[in-house]
């Protein structure tokens, strides 16, 4: 979703700071900084947190993104906090807050098939089918960010948590 941002907003994301892949710019006339942790996942509040220390960023104008095994396949969720949901992510970053009163967009990527080990499934490529669900949840999700940004979380939630997925759309 974050290279989708860049990508969409021209936002380079060559440089490497406080241990993540990280670029600043504007989406619309908002300056945006885009992080996206090089840490290993269940370490990522080792990069999040001193970017939001160092910037001085009040939480609420955090959004955290990411995968979700409880979200079924494209379908986001836009919160404006929470838990962790067995994210441990998540929960890295919420340690590193103190708090987990911070918006979030939960990306679904739903269960494994079977007895599927969770982490076969999570790293595994995706089929034909979910790549074209995947470029839909993408757009979606861009836009979703710059309503966010643009017109405020209350109307980017509506949009989000609303949608269907391309799935749904039939």
């Amino acid at each position: 979703m974050l290279d989708a941002i860049a990508d969409s907003e021209g936002i380079s994301m060559g440089s490497v700071q406080f241990k993540a892949r990280f670029g600043k710019g504007h989406i619309g006339r908002v300056p945006v900084i885009l992080a996206k942790p090089q840490t290993f996942m269940n370490a990522s509040g080792e990069s999040v947190g001193p970017i939001v220390s160092y910037y001085k960023i009040p939480l609420n104008q955090v959004l955290v993104m990411f995968d979700d095994l409880d979200l079924p396949f494209g379908r986001l969720r836009l919160l404006p906090k929470g838990g962790h949901g067995g994210q441990n992510g998540m929960r890295s970053i919420i340690e590193r807050f103190g708090t987990r009163d911070f918006p979030r967009l939960r990306i679904g990527i739903g269960r494994p098939p079977g007895k599927m080990d969770p982490v076969n499934y999570v790293l595994r490529p995706f089929n034909k089918e979910e790549q074209a669900e995947l470029e839909f949840t993408l757009q979606r999700g861009l836009e979703a960010v710059r309503i966010l940004l643009l017109e405020g979380f209350d109307k980017s939630a509506t949009f989000v948590n609303s949608a269907k997925t391309l799935k749904q759309l039939g």
